[in-house]
């Protein structure tokens, strides 16, 4: 019976020793992903695009833009398609959905441009804005997407930026909603959380070897 009391207390102590360890441990793993550059003006606002999140997004972009931070705001096509539009009687591709909501956040039609190339990740947003800007020597974008995305973002575009030598600076910005279970402590009990960390760091950790193996995207 001593035997058994003395098996239980090392047990405990063990999982309470892996407590104090993992939990500041998961909140850090959680925040590295995020960063901010902010720009207090840029010559466009890039807004990433995602299905899931490109309401928040978008709402973000067009208050940035209502706010004077920038005279443009610069959207990608994915071809993904959304749910039925009653109103419209199809299914609009989230691109429209994305224009439609800065239209009605105030954003006027002639300050929204959608980049031609079909995109399929960050790498392919990364080369369309790299080609926009060889016609449109922009000197600074800002980028708005979610905070999980930030890091890579940054990363990936300055990278491309940097390596194509185009003279413009790269910022990111957060859009608020969407500071979610990533960032706590706790996101590895939260099934959004678990699969949104682990998933952003097997894409850095992509990214990473694609990008030292060819110096560009």
């Amino acid at each position: 019976m001593c035997r058994v009391i003395t098996i239980a207390k090392k047990a405990c102590l063990c999982i309470a020793m892996i407590a104090i360890i993992w939990v500041p441990l998961a909140w850090f793993l959680g925040q590295w992903l995020v960063v901010e550059k902010p720009l207090e003006k840029a010559d466009a606002i890039f807004v990433l695009a995602g299905s899931a999140n490109y309401v928040e997004r978008n709402a973000e972009a067009a208050r940035l833009y209502n706010l004077g931070i920038a005279p443009k705001i610069l959207l990608t096509d994915d071809r993904n398609k959304g749910g039925w539009d009653n109103e419209r009687q199809r299914n609009p591709y989230f691109v429209e959905r994305a224009k439609w909501l800065l239209l009605e956040n105030g954003v006027p039609e002639t300050s929204i441009v959608i980049l031609p190339d079909r995109i399929n990740g960050t790498d392919d947003e990364a080369k369309a804005l790299a080609k926009h800007l060889q016609q449109n020597p922009y000197r600074s974008v800002l980028l708005v997407t979610s905070s999980f995305h930030t890091r890579r973002a940054l990363w990936t575009f300055t990278l491309m930026v940097d390596d194509m030598n185009l003279n413009t600076e790269i910022g990111v910005h957060s859009s608020p909603a969407t500071n979610g279970p990533h960032s706590s402590a706790f996101w590895w009990t939260n099934r959004n959380g678990l699969r949104t960390t682990i998933s952003e760091y097997l894409k850095l950790i992509y990214y990473y070897f694609a990008l030292s193996n060819s110096n560009k995207l």
